[in-house]
């Protein structure tokens, strides 16, 4: 594709006035329209959550199109070890979902890149799904990801996220060739296609044949679909860009995370450039 390394300008404003709102509202759909999405996560609160909204701001400024922050559980099973640690270290700081919200929105205050919840059905009930969502629209958080819900069970937190504007993204596995009618018809944000049976992690090698899964959803819908689980190098991503409209990288930056802690922004940063330019080739 195009190389395109610029407009940052169109996710960071460079307004840093902390009483100043980005004023542009968030979309999913600003994340793919100029380019093949880049799509990092981050687990809030790991090492701290002034860390994650540094990270945050570095990586739309180094090419990031859209952000998943992962809600930090105590049992987070579609995850690998490297993210379940993160949430582990974040729960021992005494993380809350007040908190995180507090934290997005010092984000707001400085840029508008697209971000999402990554997360699992506990921490939302606990909190109150009406009152999730209300503060999801006030921040402008475009999406949830719930990976412990199936579609079928769906519907009641669908209602909610509706109701407030936010895209509920499903979930695509491998093996779930027999399901894209069922899933893709009705789908808000972008699609999460997993690359690869299991949990998250850095694969040395992906297998699965993603395109014919992208080839299978276009058929009833043109929602953006992107692809995660294992992805690591600029080579993997741009290979994934190429089947589909973005790819999804999580483990690979927590591992930055986890080796330089509070110094990790920059580290990040240079990982994000190197993916992008991958993307962009």
């Amino acid at each position: 594709m195009t190389n395109n390394t610029a407009n940052n300008s169109a996710h960071t404003t460079a307004n840093t006035s902390s009483a100043a709102v980005a004023p542009v509202e968030p979309t999913i759909a600003s994340a793919f329209a100029d380019r093949k999405a880049l799509i990092g996560f981050l687990t809030a609160g790991d090492p701290n959550l002034a860390t994650t909204r540094d990270i945050v701001l570095g990586m739309a400024e180094s090419g990031c199109d859209l952000i998943e922050l992962g809600i930090p559980f105590s049992d987070p099973v579609a995850e690998g070890p490297v993210i379940q640690e993160a949430s582990l270290r974040a729960l021992a700081n005494g993380i809350t979902m007040d908190q995180i919200f507090d934290m997005v929105a010092e984000v707001r205050e400085k840029s508008n890149v697209p971000l999402v919840f990554m997360g699992y059905m506990n921490p939302l009930l606990r909190y109150g799904m009406e009152k999730f969502f209300a503060r999801c629209a006030e921040l402008g958080i475009a999406g949830i990801i719930l990976a412990d819900i199936s579609h079928e069970e769906s519907h009641e937190v669908r209602d909610v996220a509706d109701k407030y504007g936010v895209a509920f993204i499903s979930m695509l596995a491998p093996t779930s060739t027999k399901r894209v009618s069922l899933i893709a018809p009705g789908s808000k944000g972008f699609i999460y296609l997993v690359s690869s049976l299991g949990v998250t992690g850095v694969r040395s090698e992906i297998k699965t044949n993603a395109a014919k899964i992208v080839e299978q959803v276009r058929e009833y819908t043109d929602t953006p679909v992107a692809i995660g689980f294992g992805i690591s190098t600029p080579e993997q991503a741009h290979d994934m860009a190429e089947v589909a409209d973005g790819a999804i990288i999580g483990s690979a930056i927590m591992e930055i995370v986890a080796e330089h802690g509070e110094n990790a922004v920059e580290p990040v940063k240079q990982y994000i450039a190197e993916l992008r330019a991958g993307l962009d080739q």
